[in-house]
C-alpha cells in the first residue's frame, strides 16, 4: 500500500499525454489522439535527485564520508568471471537444448551474468578503484562472460542516464512512444519482458550515436579475443552459454524485475484524468515519482541496484554503503513508496492495463549528454504491486 501523503500527490498526477508546445485551444479530438499514442507523463521540473540529495547533505553532511571506490567489487567480479567459465566448461559435451543446459543457464548463468552486467553498472561511476583506466579495464574483464562487448558504450550512456533522467532524446532508457503505444497490450508487454535486454541494447544506438574511442575498440578486440580462445579451448557451446546467460539475465528472470521497477511509474490508476484541465493546469500538476527502491533479497545477488533512488540521489556512494546511506537519511526514504519483489514487478507490468511502457514521466528540457571519451556534452512502504 501506498503512504496516505502519496495517495494524495498520485491523486493530481500531471495529465498523460501533454507537450511542452505553447499553449494553444486544444480540441477534445486532438486531445484523445495525443492520449492515444503518446500517455507518458511530462513534466516542466527538473529531476528530483539533485533536490533530495542538496536536503541531505544538508541535514547529514557525514554522508558525503560514504563517497569513494569499493575494493571488495574486484574479487567479486574476478569470482563470477570464473564461475561462468568454469559452468562453460562443465557443459560442454552437453547438449544445448537439454534441460541441464537450460537450466543451468537460467538459475546460474543469468543470475551470474546480470550480476556482471551490475558490476559494470556500478564500476561504470568509478566505483571499483580509484584511477578512471583502471575502471575501464575492470569493466572489460567482467564483460567476458557477457560474450557480446558493451561494457565501453554502456557507461557513457548509463551517466547520461543520470544526468539527463527522463529526458526525451537523451535518456536512452526511456521507451519510445511507438514502442509503448505499439506494445499495449497483455502479449505486447510479454514480448517486451522476454526480450528486453535487446531493447535496451539497440535502443541506446536508435536515440543518439556515440563517437568511437580507443576502449570501445579495447572492448571489442578483448572480447572477440576471448570468445574465440574459448571456442578453441573448450568449443563453441561455451560462448553459446554466454550469450544465452545474458539473453535469460534480461528475460523473465527475476533479477530482470530491477529494470522496470527502478523507474516506471505504479499505482497510477488514482491520477486525475479530468479531461476539463486546461493545458496550463496540466503543466503545473506535480508529476508521480519517477524513480523506486526495492528492498528485498536479491539485492544481496545484484549490487544493491534496488536501492535505487539512493543511488540517483548519490551516484558516487559504492554498492556496499546504500544500506547506510538509507539508515543515516532513513527521513528522507521511509515514506517513499518502494517494491519488495521483483518478480511482482514484473507481473504486474505483464498483467495490468493501467500499466505499461507509457508510465515512465518524461521532460522536453535539461540535462547534459555524456562522451565517450570521458568528456561532457552539454523504507517503509511499498508501491501496490499485485501478486
Amino acid at each position: 500500500m501506498m503512504s496516505s501523503s502519496a495517495a494524495t500527490t498520485t491523486a493530481t498526477l500531471a495529465q498523460r499525454g501533454s507537450t511542452t508546445k505553447p499553449a494553444q485551444p486544444e480540441t477534445p479530438t486532438a486531445r484523445q489522439e495525443t492520449d492515444e499514442y503518446d500517455r507518458f507523463f511530462w513534466t516542466y521540473t527538473e529531476e528530483p535527485h539533485k533536490t533530495r540529495r542538496q536536503a541531505i547533505i544538508k541535514a547529514h553532511p557525514e554522508v558525503l564520508k560514504l563517497c569513494g571506490p569499493e575494493p571488495l567489487t574486484i574479487p567479486l567480479v574476478l569470482a563470477v568471471v570464473s564461475l561462468q567459465i568454469f559452468c562453460a566448461y562443465a557443459l560442454r559435451n552437453t547438449p544445448f537444448l537439454s534441460w541441464p543446459f537450460l537450466l543451468t543457464g537460467y538459475v546460474v548463468g543469468a543470475t551470474a551474468n546480470q550480476n556482471l552486467f551490475l558490476a559494470i553498472h556500478e564500476i561504470s561511476h568509478n566505483l571499483a578503484v580509484r584511477s578512471p583506466l583502471g575502471n575501464r579495464l575492470l569493466a572489460i574483464v567482467a564483460n567476458l562472460p557477457i560474450g557480446i562487448p558493451y561494457s565501453a558504450s554502456f557507461r557513457p550512456y548509463h551517466l547520461t542516464h543520470h544526468k539527463s533522467l527522463g529526458v526525451d532524446g537523451l535518456d536512452t532508457d526511456l521507451p519510445t512512444a511507438f514502442e509503448a503505444w505499439f506494445l499495449d497490450s497483455v502479449g505486447g508487454k510479454a514480448f517486451f519482458c522476454t526480450f528486453q535486454i535487446l531493447f535496451y541494447a539497440l535502443r541506446p544506438m536508435m536515440v543518439f550515436q556515440l563517437p568511437l574511442t580507443w576502449i570501445h575498440a579495447l572492448n571489442v578486440v578483448v572480447q572477440l579475443a576471448f570468445d574465440y580462445a574459448i571456442v578453441q579451448l573448450i568449443g563453441g557451446k561455451a560462448v553459446g552459454y554466454f550469450v544465452l546467460s545474458s539473453f535469460l539475465a534480461g528475460s523473465l528472470h527475476p533479477v530482470a524485475g530491477h529494470f522496470i521497477a527502478e523507474h516506471y511509474v505504479f499505482g497510477q490508476g488514482n491520477k486525475s484524468s479530468d479531461p476539463s484541465q486546461t493545458p496550463e493546469e496540466v503543466k503545473n500538476a506535480p508529476a508521480p515519482m519517477e524513480t523506486y527502491s526495492y528492498y528485498g533479497a536479491l539485492n544481496l545477488l545484484t549490487y544493491n541496484v534496488g536501492l535505487h533512488n539512493e543511488h540517483h540521489d548519490f551516484p558516487a556512494i559504492p554498492w556496499t554503503r546504500l544500506w547506510k546511506l538509507n539508515e543515516i537519511a532513513n527521513e528522507f526514504y521511509r515514506d517513499l513508496p518502494c517494491h519488495y519483489s521483483w518478480t511482482g514487478v514484473i507481473w504486474q507490468f505483464i498483467a495490468d492495463k493501467e500499466v505499461g511502457l507509457h508510465c515512465r514521466v518524461k521532460r522536453k528540457e535539461g540535462g547534459r549528454l555524456v562522451g565517450g571519451s570521458d568528456g561532457n556534452k552539454a523504507h517503509a512502504q511499498p508501491v501496490a504491486v499485485k501478486g
